[in-house]
């Protein structure tokens, strides 16, 4: 399994945590990462600290949690594209701390594992997309579950956590929270080009306030199916971005063939004001 790479957060340190998951989702043998710890210099004697689980059944899901510099806020869980945990995918986690968050980072890929698909190696796309068809859907909904309630449990958040997913996990948290408890689902929804939404829009309702972005020029997800989706959830009272001329993935800096860096900025600036109204830090 890749390990996780020490990474500089600028809103402050950046740990690995074990997230308590159901009984029934214990970490194969052959899974088990061994016990690492590495340190990075960083400003003001603050510091970055890397370490997986202990390798023990019931040691759980290994989930990369950055507190912003106050030390307190509301909890976020960021949920992975196809490509794992990735710098990209640790840069928002970054971004969002910056704003006063409380991040959580799962590993969905842990059972398989696997950590990260590097972006720029060859066959990455293909790869990406095999080991994501590998997750059990179910058990992968159950993670982000157990990520939601870690964060509850955490005093810094003062129990509110709201999700954040791109492409495999935008959908993965939207499923996440269909038919969620209080205690495993989240406050609010901010979903990216959320693939599996086509499968699941015409299922249990999100409630909560959530906000959408897509592509209008999305090689995965056809124009008639982004527009059901929109059908559907500004019916439930979600916000819905198109943004023209934007693949799929035109959020991620590292995929040069998907990034699109205009509606990337002017996604993410929309994410923050949406954030910062319905979900303040």
């Amino acid at each position: 399994m890749s390990e996780p790479t020490a990474r500089t957060a600028p809103a402050g340190d950046e740990i690995i945590v074990a997230v308590s998951t159901p009984a029934d989702a214990t970490r194969p043998e052959s899974t088990r990462p061994e016990a690492t710890r590495t340190e990075a210099t960083r400003p003001e004697a603050t510091r970055t600290e890397a370490t997986s689980a202990e390798g023990t059944p019931d040691a759980g899901m290994p989930a990369t949690l950055i507190r912003p510099a106050s030390g307190r806020g509301p909890g976020i869980v960021v949920v992975q594209e196809i490509f794992g945990r990735s710098p990209y995918v640790r840069r928002r986690g970054a971004d969002l701390a910056a704003l006063g968050y409380t991040v959580l980072v799962p590993q969905i890929y842990w059972r398989l594992g696997i950590d990260v698909i590097d972006e720029r190696s060859d066959n990455a796309l293909e790869t990406a997309v095999a080991t994501s068809q590998r997750v059990d859907w179910d058990l992968a909904i159950a993670d982000v579950r157990a990520a939601i309630a870690h964060l509850r449990a955490d005093e810094a958040t003062r129990t509110r956590v709201a999700l954040v997913g791109f492409c495999f996990g935008g959908g993965l948290a939207y499923a996440a929270q269909q038919g969620a408890t209080w205690e495993n689902g989240a406050d609010a929804l901010v979903s990216y080009y959320g693939s599996a939404l086509p499968n699941l829009v015409d299922g249990e309702p999100v409630a909560v306030p959530s906000l959408h972005h897509f592509g209008d020029a999305d090689a995965f997800l056809p124009r008639d199916q982004v527009a059901h989706i929109e059908s559907v959830v500004t019916g439930f009272g979600a916000q819905f971005e198109r943004w023209p001329g934007a693949n799929h993935a035109f959020d991620n800096a590292d995929l040069t063939d998907f990034h699109d860096p205009d509606a990337s900025a002017a996604a993410w600036e929309v994410t923050t004001a949406w954030l910062a109204e319905n979900y303040p830090a």
